[in-house]
């Protein structure tokens, strides 16, 4: 791979962290007028993946289900585009800090995340959303289509499960640059991974020829 693939990877890379952070935007805003009505917010959210999808842009969740699909400096690409991602949320945590938001709702949010001490709890909720993320980047692959995108997101959000990049958007928001955030972001990205390549390592056992799928 030339460095010109790896920067433009990062380009990408940033660009959906920032389209993540708008679907955080739009919930956290939803959240702060009505905490009842979160399911809106949690509907709206999947703008970001939309704009992920309709752009060819490179979000961890939805690249790193293709692991083991790929040659092993694929790996190297995920680390970049995580890093991306990151720098993507950090911009638009600057632009929309938590006083952005009424009702103290990023620290509502991010507080209960920081004070997690049990990390399989942590993780296993990292998997699930990493499932997810497979399903509608997967959908989308497959058919060109958003319904993936449309029934995963707000499912994961209203389970309560953990989005990596998500999760950094919070954060970088709410100004928490520590420990407890990177450790907890670490988890979650691992969970997202291993929730991510369930699918479609099954999927090569479970069918032998492309003949053989439902």
């Amino acid at each position: 791979m030339t460095g010109d693939h790896y920067l433009k990877c990062f380009i990408r890379a940033i660009l959906a962290g920032m389209a993540i952070s708008i679907g955080c935007c739009v919930y956290l805003g939803v959240w702060s007028f009505n905490p009842a009505e979160r399911w809106i917010g949690a509907i709206l959210f999947s703008i970001g993946l939309f704009t992920v999808f309709t752009f060819g842009l490179d979000l961890y969740t939805g690249k790193v289900g293709y692991l083991f699909d790929n040659k092993p400096a694929f790996a190297l690409d995920l680390l970049i585009i995580i890093l991306g991602n990151f720098v993507g949320c950090a911009i638009c945590g600057y632009m929309m800090p938590a006083e952005a938001f009424a009702n103290n709702v990023v620290p509502n949010l991010v507080d209960p995340k920081l004070a997690m001490t049990d990390y399989f709890r942590i993780f296993s909720k990292g998997v699930f959303c990493g499932v997810l993320m497979f399903i509608a980047a997967d959908y989308y692959k497959q058919k060109q289509k958003y319904l993936g995108a449309i029934l995963a997101v707000p499912v994961f959000i209203l389970a309560g499960f953990e989005h990596s990049i998500a999760d950094m958007f919070y954060f970088c928001s709410a100004g928490a640059y520590n420990m407890e955030a990177l450790i907890f972001i670490i988890i979650v990205a691992f969970g997202n991974l291993v929730g991510g390549v369930i699918i479609p390592l099954c999927r090569k056992y479970m069918y032998e020829t492309p003949a053989t799928k439902a």
